[in-house]
């Protein structure tokens, strides 16, 4: 029996040296294995390359590599473009629908809506909220004056007088107050920032559609601006503060909330609004048309204050808010939005020189 087996192994070794050629010479009856044997050898052999392809040529290992290395970058690229391309208001980079922002600036003026779940149409809970608020605020107003008239011992025309001090001075520090507020959410932060992410995606998706704020009605335009402005904080104030304190705050509220129905009465033709929106234009109540048309201006760089307007000018003239950039940068590194635009204000910035150019005042 061993050498049986002896013998197939040394036959089958033959057979390999040999091409898988069979033997004339049976062994032991071994003709059925030397067939299966020669015929799988030469099945085998036929699959093997002849000597004449051993001179095809065949691509290196660096020629497929450098390929392979290529396809990946350009499929890198694409993949980048693309989710540069899918930016929401939710990602930094959100400004004004220039290209790379993830807006897209429609033609003429069609209505663009940028905040997800955001739309034109005023809700029932809008309305409450917006009406709850002036009423709230009213009620404050109203206390406050009469605190005024018992510490003044019932001498109504000198609480009158002091009153309307105190309204014509908050209605100027509002006017700062808005272009404060303008100038914040224009340059930093995006749809995630808590509590005013989405004043902020409002704020930088404007730029993009303009006339969609002429759009909205009353309480969809402004209800956003009763959270921070709104009941609780002048409850606090109120707890806190006294008559005169509480006054000139409360009206600083009501003003701040005002300022989106000003901002869009801006956007606004005279035909478009009431006569008496075009005399508060005019006297300077509210900000005019052409000063906040200068805003609209790449790279939105001055003219924030959009109440009445009449801080726009010397904020601009000692460049007030670029001297806040900077410090901001100062602090933590981080770039205003209108550096972004102009890398050469950013120049300037950093050099010291804060003023706004003369060519961009006119």
């Amino acid at each position: 029996m061993r050498l049986h087996q002896a013998l197939l192994s040394l036959t089958s070794s033959l057979l390999v040296l040999s091409g898988g050629h069979a033997f004339s010479t049976p062994i032991n009856n071994g003709k059925s294995f030397v067939a299966r044997s020669t015929n799988s050898v030469q099945l085998h052999m036929k699959n093997v390359p002849d000597s004449s392809s051993s001179n095809r040529k065949f691509p290196s290992s660096s020629t497929l590599n450098a390929a392979t290395l290529e396809r990946t970058e350009t499929e890198t690229i694409e993949q980048e473009q693309k989710a540069e391309a899918a930016k929401s208001y939710l990602d930094d980079g959100f400004v004004f629908g220039l290209e790379g922002s993830g807006l897209e600036r429609p033609k003429g003026k069609v209505a663009s809506v940028v905040v997800e779940g955001d739309d034109l149409e005023t809700k029932p809970y809008q309305v409450a909220m917006v009406l709850g608020t002036f009423l709230a605020h009213a009620g404050f107003a109203t206390t406050s004056f009469m605190e005024l008239v018992g510490q003044n011992g019932g001498n109504v025309p000198l609480t009158v007088l002091q009153s309307a001090i105190l309204v014509l001075s908050s209605w100027i520090l509002a006017d700062f107050g808005s272009g404060v507020l303008h100038w914040s959410v224009d340059n930093y932060g995006n749809g995630r920032t808590p509590i005013m992410g989405s004043i902020i995606a409002a704020f930088q998706g404007h730029h993009s559609a303009p006339w969609t704020i002429t759009q909205r009605g009353f309480c969809n335009n402004v209800y956003k601006l009763c959270i921070p402005f709104g009941i609780v904080p002048m409850t606090l104030i109120s707890l806190l503060t006294g008559p005169a304190t509480t006054l000139f705050l409360t009206i600083f509220c009501v003003m701040e909330i005002l300022s989106q129905e000003f901002h869009k009465w801006s956007h606004m033709t005279k035909g478009e609004v009431p006569s008496w929106v075009n005399w508060l234009q005019d006297v300077g109540i509210t900000i005019p048309r052409v000063p906040h048309a200068l805003h609209h201006t790449a790279p939105y760089d001055g003219n924030y204050c959009i109440i009445s307007g009449i801080c726009n000018e010397p904020l601009d003239k000692f460049g007030v808010f670029r001297r806040m950039e900077h410090i901001v940068y100062k602090l933590n590194g981080v770039e205003s939005n209108v550096w972004k635009l102009d890398p050469q204000m950013r120049e300037r910035t950093l050099r010291g020189e804060y003023g706004i150019p003369q060519q961009k005042k006119k």
